[in-house]
C-alpha cells in the first residue's frame, strides 16, 4: 500500500512542529502540507486531495469541526486537540480518531493505522455502479440515476434529492458527507454547507457567482467558491 498522503492543520506552530516529526518517523505516511491558519489549508484541500486530515478543534476564524464538513469527500478526519469535551462531536462527522493533546507517538501510531485499515478496505471492496445508487425513501428503497440528479440540498441529519423526473424533492434519511461520498467528484460539486450540485445542470452562473439550477437560485459561499472557479476556468471559452 502507498504511503496515505496527509495534511496537518493546527494554529500552534509548536503542534504543527510534532505532528510534522510524527509524520517524518512514520514510513506509512507523507506529508502534503502544513498549515496554521485554517481558512488557508480551507482554500488548498480541494486542489490537495489528501488521504488523511491532522486537524485541531479549536482556532480562530474556522473552528475544526466546521471546516471538517467542507473537506473533500474522499479525505478522513483524525482530530487533534487538547479539549475532550469535543471527542463525542468528532465523531459525528465521522472521523477517524481523535488524539487529546499532548500526543503520545503510540496513539499517534495507533490512529495511523487505523487510517490504513479504512483505505485498505476501500480498496479491497468492489467498485459500485458508478450510474446509480439506492436510498431509503418512505420505508422502501429507491434507486437514483446520477443523470437524474439536479442537486442535493442538506436539512440537518436528512437530505433533499431534487431530480429531474420527479416535482417533488425525495427525503431520506443520511448526512451531506455520506451523499458526497456516494457522489462521483468529476460529476458533482459541493458548493454550500447546504448544497451539492451537478455540474452538468448548472443553467447559468449569476454576476454574483451563484449558480442557477431549473430556476432554484443556490449560493455558492466563500469556502467553496475557489473550487468552483477553478471548474469553471477549465470549461469556459474565453
Amino acid at each position: 500500500m502507498e504511503p496515505l498522503r496527509c495534511v496537518i492543520v493546527d494554529d500552534e506552530p509548536l503542534a504543527v512542529k510534532m505532528l510534522e516529526n510524527y509524520v517524518a518517523r512514520t514510513p506509512a505516511l507523507s506529508l502534503s502540507a502544513s498549515f496554521t491558519d485554517p481558512v488557508e489549508a480551507l482554500s488548498q484541500l480541494a486542489e490537495l486531495r489528501p488521504h488523511l486530515l491532522f486537524l485541531d478543534i479549536q482556532m480562530p476564524d474556522l473552528d475544526g469541526l466546521s471546516l471538517s464538513r467542507m473537506v473533500p469527500a474522499q479525505t478522513r478526519i483524525i482530530f487533534t486537540t487538547a479539549f475532550k469535551q469535543y471527542a463525542f462531536e468528532s465523531y459525528e462527522v465521522s472521523a477517524l480518531d481523535f488524539l487529546l493533546k499532548p500526543i503520545r507517538y503510540q496513539k499517534f501510531l495507533e490512529a495511523v493505522g487505523k487510517a490504513q485499515e479504512w483505505f485498505s478496505l476501500k480498496e479491497s471492496q468492489p467498485v459500485p455502479d458508478r450510474h446509480a445508487f439506492f436510498v431509503k425513501v418512505d420505508g422502501r428503497l429507491r434507486k437514483i440515476d446520477l443523470s437524474d440528479i439536479r442537486y442535493v440540498e442538506g436539512m440537518k441529519d436528512y437530505v433533499l434529492l431534487h431530480l429531474a423526473s420527479e416535482q417533488q424533492a425525495l427525503v431520506t434519511h443520511i448526512t451531506m458527507k455520506s451523499m458526497e461520498e456516494q457522489l462521483p467528484a468529476d460529476g458533482f460539486m459541493r458548493v454550500h454547507r447546504s448544497f451539492i450540485v451537478a455540474l452538468d445542470r448548472i443553467d447559468s452562473v449569476t454576476r454574483d457567482g451563484d449558480l442557477l439550477i431549473a430556476g432554484r437560485l443556490i449560493p455558492v459561499t466563500d469556502s467553496y467558491r475557489p473550487a468552483f472557479e477553478q471548474y469553471l476556468q477549465k470549461n469556459s471559452l474565453r
